[in-house]
């Protein structure tokens, strides 16, 4: 099985998700909290990053779109059930451009 430089390590109360390659390394520790409570303890992790990533998407912030482009991270949220239109193997919006994002004058 390929390594992708990530490892989900599950405890108690808490996941560790460590990301490593020859550049960089982190952890990332995802614990129930207030926006978790509905959901089933084993996936708390998918739960609070997927609407971590939902909210932080919805700031519209301009720094924060820069960001998530300039590192490849694009986000998009499907449905819980049911199919799912259109193609999700990549992001919907490409790279942010600041043209095109500014109106017109």
């Amino acid at each position: 099985m390929p390594d992708y430089g990530m490892t989900i390590t599950p405890a108690q109360d808490m996941t560790r998700i460590q990301v490593t390659c020859e550049h960089q390394s982190g952890l990332i520790y995802v614990v129930p909290a207030e926006r978790s409570w509905v959901c089933d303890p084993d996936k708390i992790p998918a739960h609070a990053l997927a609407g971590f990533f939902r909210e932080l998407v919805a700031l519209n912030d301009p720094n924060v779109r820069e960001i998530m482009a300039r590192w490849g991270i694009f986000y998009r949220q499907l449905p819980v059930d049911g199919p799912v239109d259109g193609p999700v193997d990549g992001p919907v919006d490409g790279p942010v451009d600041d043209q095109e994002s500014s109106p017109a004058k």
